[in-house]
Order: structure tokens, then sequence, then C-alpha cells
């Protein structure tokens, strides 16, 4: 049975690594990039981003709670912005229950500063229009 485009072109998304929005040329049209950070574009990386910059440190089970994922969206999610060196991962044992917690690096913090500014910059523009 052959496989749809978007279904091709799915699994080629999920399965190219994500590279920072720093690795990837800057492309500007009327003073605004046209592109933006796609790791941080997904609505749950963003979400975990997000989160970890309101908080200095969130465990697992904070994240899963605060976004409404499930252990394996979050951890796949996860992986990927550490991976690219916006989170840091820790595990740790209190008592006898494993914890894992995550940080967000000098390097998300700046992707996160860099994607709000290129986002208000596009919502300036449009209201401009």
């Amino acid at each position: 049975m052959a496989k749809s485009n978007a279904a091709r072109k799915l699994r080629a998304d999920v399965s190219a690594p994500a590279r920072p929005a720093a690795d990837r040329p800057a492309k500007h049209a009327g003073g605004i990039a046209t592109e933006l950070d796609r790791l941080l574009h997904d609505r749950m990386r963003l979400g975990i981003v997000s989160a970890l910059a309101a908080s200095d440190d969130l465990s697992f089970s904070d994240l899963k709670s605060a976004l409404g994922a499930s252990d394996g969206n979050l951890s796949v999610h996860a992986r990927k912005l550490e991976d690219a060196g916006y989170l840091s991962c820790s595990k740790s044992f209190e008592g006898r229950t494993p914890r894992t917690g995550y940080k967000l690096t000098a390097a998300g913090r700046r992707a996160l500063e860099k994607y709000l500014d290129h986002m208000d910059a596009i919502i300036r523009a449009t209201r401009k229009a």
C-alpha cells in the first residue's frame, strides 16, 4: 500500500534533526525574518520552554500536568530540546522515588527571546498593514 505524500512529509519532519535557529541563515523580507525557529514553533516544545522560562526548575510530572501531555509525547519533545541544547535534564532520587528535572539553558533562553521578538515583529507588521 503506497504512503501518501502527507505521511512521507510527516515522517521526514519527525525524523529530520531540528537545528537551532542560530545554525540557519536568516532570511529577511521587508525587515522581518521569514523563517521562525521550527524547533520552538511546535506547540508542545514552545510550551515546555515557556514553562521553564517562568520557573527555575520543573519536574517531568510538573511539565506533564501543566501541558496536559502524555508521557511519551512530553519525553520526545523534551529530548529534541535537550539535543538542541535548549534545556538540560537531571535525574535524581527523592527518597526512593526517581525524579527527572528540567532547566532552561542560556541558549534556550536566548532562542525563546529571539522567537518572541520575531513573533512580536510579525504582529507589529501585520497591524500596520
